[in-house]
């Protein structure tokens, strides 16, 4: 199974951290987000990753290599300086990803997900991880059914963790250009194509500086 790490936003939440440095290269106990991220990936026997930039992506390329030093193969994406969105990057991407379903995971996320979970996890369209809902996100984005189908609704929802495993038809349709992702899943979503896990395991959005903190505390803590 491929994987394909997301790594193209300009970290706005961020700044001054973000100034200079692109969010994914941002150290917490001494190692980066991504290094941390594509560690994992690796541990699960998920090697051949693709990873998209955008803002100083030139320094993710310079830092990461062709991933040899982690045990893997990095291939990249590049969107120019403004980036295509969640699903248009996918897009970008898709001559990279091949024609079976890709995994897809945010670079800004810490978790212990077990990612070898996924390996041969049959899906339609999609099948997203769903944790839950942080103090900054209450209200959650995705409905899990009994059936383990999702569906968009504004009660009893989950955050989607940035974890997802995706099939190319899914975005056969879509427009080549910056495009969001969660429009293109909820239009899936209302034919029962789909499904999603529940997750209670350690995870956390790591988007601006105090969640950066807190987490880095929590490393050194352990």
């Amino acid at each position: 199974m491929q994987a394909m790490i997301l790594a193209a936003g300009r970290g706005e939440r961020m700044m001054p951290l973000t100034k200079n440095t692109p969010k994914p290269l941002l150290l917490a106990a001494g190692k980066s987000l991504i290094e941390r991220l594509i560690e994992r990936l690796v541990s699960a026997k998920i090697t051949d990753i693709v990873i998209n930039h955008a803002y100083l992506g030139q320094q993710i390329e310079d830092t990461l290599g062709d991933g040899s030093q982690f045990g893997a193969s990095i291939r990249y994406s590049p969107e120019g300086n403004q980036g295509l969105e969640t699903a248009g990057g996918i897009i970008h991407a898709l001559p990279l990803l091949g024609e079976a379903p890709f995994l897809v995971v945010n670079a800004d996320i810490a978790t212990d997900f077990p990612f070898h979970t996924l390996h041969e996890k049959p899906i339609d369209l999609a099948h997203l991880v769903l944790v839950p809902n942080p103090s900054h996100h209450p209200q959650g984005d995705f409905h899990l059914n009994t059936n383990h189908t999702l569906s968009s609704s504004d009660i009893n929802c989950f955050t989607f963790s940035g974890i997802g495993l995706y099939s190319p038809e899914l975005f056969r349709k879509a427009p080549a250009n910056s495009t969001k992702l969660a429009p293109i899943l909820r239009q899936a979503m209302l034919t029962n194509r789909v499904t999603g896990e529940y997750f209670g395991g350690f995870w956390m959005d790591i988007g601006t500086p105090a969640r950066l903190e807190t987490f880095e505390k929590q490393l050194i803590t352990i």
